[in-house]
C-alpha cells in the first residue's frame, strides 16, 4: 500500500527553539507512521488503469486540499466537518495530551502536503518551442502534458509552557519555480512549472488540569486567490494538497480521541477536529497521526503489501491481476503518463511469484470458537441442500437480555468500542427497527436493522440493502408511542451547547 517518498526527498525546514532541549530524543519518532503517512499523501494522486486518458485521473486531488479562501468561500463558507475530502481554505486538529514531564515537554508538529506541478510538453518546430498534449521522440519514448506534485514539509518544534502562554505561528512557503528537461535530438522539452504556496501553522494549548492539556493545530492556506470564477484546476495551482499532519514531542503522551479514558470521554468528545482527525500512530503514544482520511488508531500498512498503487480502499492482489493484464499500448501510456504510474508498472511487471501469493490474504489474529451444538442427525451439514430448513430470517428471533428479537423489534445500536466496523460507530446511539435474524454458517447470528431516521429506510427493505449488528451491540426498545419506552439520551457534548459533526466521531460511541 505505500513505499517511498518520490525522487527529490521532501523539502524542509525545521523552526521554533528546542533541538537543544532534548538531547536524547529517538532517532525520530515520526518514522514509526512514515509508510502510513505517505500512504495517506498519495492516496488517489493516480489511479488504475494510470493513464492519462482515463476518466478518473482526470478529476483528481481529493483528500485534505487547502485552497486560498477568497476562492473556496466565493459561493459562501465552507461547512466545518471531519470529512478531509470537502475543499476548504483550512484545517484543524485538536487532541488530548498528558504532561509528563512539567517545565521541559515540548511538542513537535510536521505539516505534510503536495505542492501541484505542471507539466508541459513543448515541441520544437521552426526554431520555436509550441505546446502539445503528447509527443514521441526518436527513441519511441512518448511524452504526455500532465500535472504532477512535489511532495513538501514543514516542522516546528515549541516548548509547551509557550504554548500553554498563547501559542505561535509560522509560515509554511512552498517556493514557484520551473524546470526545464530537453528531450533528445532537439525534438523539444518538458516545463515544469509550480505556483508558490503559502499557508501559516498556528499551534496553541489549553491547560485542562495540572497533567492534561488541550493541544490545537490549525494550517490555513494565507496565499493570494485566483479569480472567483476560475476552474478548480487553475486554483488548485496554489493549493495545499493531501494535507495532513504529525504531532510528537517530548515528555508528553497523546491520548486515543476514539478510545479515551472513560474518566475524558466528554474531554475528548468537545474536541474540534475539523476536515481532518487524528488517530494514535505507533504502538507508545508518542505520535498521533492526523489525516483527511479517518483511519483506526495505530494504522498499519500490510506488510504483504509491496508497494503503494494510491488506491488504498482496493485490494492489492485484485488491482495488480488488473494491472497486469493491461495491454503494451495502455502499459505505454501510463508509463508516460508519470513516473509514479511507470514505477507501479515496473514492480507489478518484475514481481517475484511468492510476493504475488502473499497478496491473496492473510489472517491476522484467531479468537477461540464458541462450542457448537451438535448437528441433530436429520439435519444436513450446512454446506448441503436442505442445511437451512427450518430457518426464516423474517420470523427467526434470538434472545438479548432474556427479550426476545426478530423482525419488527425497535432496538437501540450500541457497536463494540473495540473492533466495530469505523462506519457502525457513527451509528452508536441511534435507534433501529429489526428486519431479519441471519444464521451464519460459523454459527453465529447477525440482525439486520434499518434506522428509524432513515428517510431511505423503507428503499433499503425493498432491496435489501441493511446494516448489520451482533444481538450483543443492541438494546431492546419498547414498541413505538410505549409509555415505557426509554427516551433517548442526548449526547454529553449537547447538554452545555451545539454540536458538530466537526466533532470527535466517538461522540456516541457510548
Amino acid at each position: 500500500m505505500a513505499q517511498g517518498l518520490a525522487e527529490g526527498g521532501m523539502a524542509r525546514a525545521a523552526t521554533g527553539g528546542g533541538e537543544d532541549l532534548l538531547p536524547d530524543r529517538p532517532p525520530d519518532a515520526f518514522e514509526q507512521v512514515s509508510a502510513v503517512a505517505d500512504a495517506v499523501l498519495y492516496e488517489g494522486y493516480l489511479l488504475y488503469p494510470y493513464r492519462r486518458s482515463s476518466a478518473k485521473n482526470r478529476v483528481r486531488w481529493q483528500f485534505g486540499v487547502l485552497f486560498p479562501r477568497g476562492w473556496v468561500e466565493a459561493d459562501g463558507p465552507v461547512v466545518p466537518g471531519v470529512s478531509g475530502s470537502a475543499d476548504s481554505w483550512y484545517q484543524q486538529t485538536e487532541c488530548l495530551l498528558r504532561i509528563r514531564q512539567p517545565g521541559s515537554a515540548a511538542v513537535r508538529v510536521r505539516i505534510r502536503h503536495l505542492q501541484m506541478q505542471r507539466k508541459q510538453v513543448e515541441e520544437t518546430r521552426d526554431g520555436r518551442h509550441h505546446a502539445v498534449e503528447s509527443l514521441r521522440t526518436a527513441d519511441g519514448t512518448t511524452h504526455l502534458t500532465f500535472d504532477e506534485a512535489v511532495p513538501r514539509e514543514r516542522e516546528v518544534e515549541v516548548p509547551l509552557d509557550e504554548l500553554l502562554q498563547g501559542g505561535r505561528t509560522v509560515p509554511v512557503v512552498a517556493p514557484a519555480g520551473v524546470d526545464v528537461e530537453p528531450l533528445p535530438a532537439h525534438a523539444g522539452r518538458v516545463v515544469r512549472h509550480r505556483d508558490e504556496v503559502r499557508a501559516d501553522i498556528t499551534v496553541t494549548a489549553e491547560r485542562l488540569s495540572d497533567d492534561l492539556c488541550r493541544l490545537r493545530v490549525r494550517t490555513t492556506n494565507t496565499g493570494p486567490a485566483p479569480e472567483p470564477r476560475a476552474a478548480r484546476d487553475e486554483a488548485l495551482r496554489r493549493a495545499l494538497i493531501a494535507t495532513h499532519t504529525l504531532i510528537g514531542g517530548d515528555g508528553l503522551e497523546f491520548l486515543s480521541l476514539i478510545d479515551p479514558p472513560t474518566d475524558l470521554r466528554v474531554l475528548a468528545r468537545s474536541c474540534r477536529n475539523e476536515f481532518t482527525f487524528p488517530v494514535l500512530g505507533g504502538g507508545d503514544g508518542h505520535v498521533l497521526l492526523s489525516a483527511p482520511i479517518i483511519l483506526p488508531d495505530h494504522p498499519q500498512v500490510a506488510p504483504e503489501s509491496p508497494g503503494d498503487l494510491h488506491d488504498a480502499a482496493e485490494i492489492d492482489e485484485i488491482l495488480t491481476l488488473r494491472t497486469m493484464l493491461l495491454t503494451d499500448e495502455e502499459k505505454r501510456e501510463a508509463r508516460a503518463t508519470d513516473p509514479r504510474a511507470a514505477a507501479i508498472l515496473d514492480r507489478v511487471d518484475t514481481m517475484p511469484q511468492e510476493v504475488f501469493e502473499r497478496l491473496h490474504g492473510a489472517v491476522r489474529s484467531l479468537t477461540p470458537a464458541a462450542p457448537v451444538p451438535p448437528t441433530p442427525a436429520d439435519r444436513p451439514a450446512w454446506w448441503q441442500e436442505g442445511a437451512d430448513d427450518g430457518l426464516s430470517p423474517v420470523t427467526d428471533s434470538v434472545l438479548v437480555d432474556g427479550v426476545p428479537l426478530g423482525g419488527g423489534s425497535r432496538v437501540r445500536l450500541r457497536p463494540r468500542r473495540r473492533g466495530a466496523d469505523a462506519q457502525d460507530m457513527f451509528l452508536a446511539g441511534r435507534t433501529a427497527e429489526v428486519a431479519a435474524v441471519f444464521h451464519d454458517v460459523d454459527g453465529s447470528v447477525h440482525l439486520a436493522v434499518t434506522l428509524d431516521d432513515d428517510p431511505a429506510a423503507e428503499l433499503h427493505s425493498w432491496y435489501g440493502r441493511f446494516h448489520y449488528f451482533r444481538p450483543d451491540e443492541l438494546e431492546h426498545l419498547e414498541p413505538a408511542g410505549c409509555p415505557d419506552e426509554p427516551s433517548a439520551p442526548a449526547p454529553a457534548a449537547a447538554q452545555t451547547r451545539h454540536t458538530t459533526d466537526s466533532e470527535t466521531p466517538a461522540a456516541e460511541a457510548e
